[in-house]
């Protein structure tokens, strides 16, 4: 379940998170921040996703191998 929307927070889910989930009261809940609540929640604490600059250093640390070629009669071209 996505708790960020495109245009803002979904409440009624971070409320439903925050106060029947965490059992947290309103009074706790209206204090906390967007961000502390996220966090409460465990947002954020998975793996980063593979940036383009990490998928370079591996792609360069680890290269694709061509394919040993053959042709049709079976003779090596590789």
């Amino acid at each position: 379940m996505s708790l960020i929307l495109k245009g803002g927070f979904d409440w009624p889910a971070l409320m439903r998170a925050g106060i029947n989930g965490l059992r947290l009261r309103p009074v706790e809940f209206w204090a906390l921040t967007p961000a502390e609540l996220l966090l409460m929640l465990g947002a954020g604490s998975g793996a980063a996703p593979l940036s383009r600059a990490r998928l370079d250093e591996l792609a360069q640390a680890y290269p694709d191998k061509a394919p040993h070629k053959t042709d049709v009669k079976g003779q090596d071209n590789g």
